[in-house]
């Protein structure tokens, strides 16, 4: 007999066991979910995390990974976004540190054409930024833009990047990021506002690399020259 064509009972017991393991969870979560609807809008009430972990026999994670899968089963032209939205913050809840239900809602929820489903999924980022803002900047940074050349919401923008700056801490968070209040103070024509910022910024000493500092010494000249 080939090398190819081992007989089955060679193969080890515990692949056996977690081929088994993984089709009763698939069959599991599949049950607890339901089996997707025709149409985009049949989508059902999101059920709770618990139910699904029970469902997952505790593999959270794994649940999470389903869930969004099952999401991606629905026409988004016509999907619920309220309903959307408690769907994300299920697979959130299973696996908070999964980075793809945040990605998810401002990459491709967040962008479609419906300014009021757009703003539901906005809506979403911020709240879960708020609950883990040094992992989850990202994805309120990139609603700060939606809102601001998309949505033309510059007050919207203002307080998505207004929230980076106030809660992020960690070190690797970037400048660009946490200045993303001051540009827009410039754009809604804040001028004063936006010249105090960032006169802060540059005696707070965060600011050491030599081309951004001359960068933002530039834009407060530029700044105090518009305001004259």
């Amino acid at each position: 007999m080939s090398r190819e064509q081992r007989p089955l009972a060679v193969v080890p017991a515990w692949v056996w066991t977690a081929l088994a393991a993984g089709l009763a969870l698939q069959f599991a979560l599949q049950a607890a979910l339901g089996r997707p609807r025709a149409a985009a809008g049949e989508l059902p009430p999101a059920p709770s995390a618990q139910m699904l972990r029970l469902a997952a026999f505790g593999e959270a994670a794994a649940a999470a990974r389903l869930t969004m899968l099952y999401l991606q089963a629905f026409n988004l032209r016509e999907v619920d976004y309220a309903r959307l939205t408690a769907w994300l913050r299920t697979a959130l809840a299973l696996d908070p540190r999964s980075q793809y239900p945040l990605f998810s809602a401002a990459r491709i929820y967040a962008e479609t054409p419906d300014p009021t489903r757009a703003r539901i999924a906005l809506e979403f980022v911020y709240e879960q930024f708020l609950l883990d803002p040094n992992r989850r900047w990202p994805w309120l940074a990139h609603g700060a833009l939606l809102a601001k050349h998309r949505l033309k919401d510059l007050a919207l923008a203002r307080r998505y990047a207004a929230a980076i700056d106030r809660h992020t801490s960690a070190k690797d968070v970037p400048l660009w990021a946490r200045q993303m209040e001051i540009f827009i103070l410039e754009d809604m024509n804040e001028l004063e506002a936006a010249r105090i910022m960032l006169g802060g910024l540059l005696a707070s000493g965060q600011v050491s690399d030599p081309a951004e500092l001359r960068f933002l010494q530039e834009r407060l000249e530029a700044l105090e020259a518009k305001g004259k």
